[in-house]
């Protein structure tokens, strides 16, 4: 099984997004997270960095700039979603990334009191 350590970059993008309400609460994941194809054509026009700001984890291993090194998409390159993040929860937890588990559960928590979710 792959390691994972946390990216301080995308996780720091991601609060970024949330502060700046630049999310989607309601979405359906499997239709909004970036493809391979989606993630190609927007390396054509980013950086490397700036690809890498839209991940909760890094895998141990694979160098910077390639795509095997980013893992935990929570966005679609555009807006974070919370669906995004629910998904990055799941499966940090599933597979027992504890770390990555945490940190997009903390985002989860600041991107629901931004929106006021929860509240009465």
């Amino acid at each position: 099984m792959a390691s994972y350590t946390v990216n301080t970059a995308g996780v720091e993008h991601a609060r970024k997004l949330i502060e700046s309400r630049q999310y989607v609460l309601d979405s359906d994941w499997g239709d909004s997270q970036p493809s391979a194809a989606d993630e190609n054509k927007y390396l054509e026009s980013h950086s490397w960095e700036q690809y890498a700001q839209w991940f909760l984890g890094l895998t141990e291993g694979p160098g910077d700039e390639t795509k095997a090194r980013y893992a935990f998409v929570c966005g679609d390159l555009r807006r974070l979603h919370r669906s995004g993040l629910i998904a990055c929860v799941y499966r940090a937890a599933e597979w027992r990334h504890k770390d990555v588990e945490r940190a997009a559960y903390d985002l989860l928590q600041l991107l629901d009191d931004k929106a006021g979710i929860g509240k009465s």
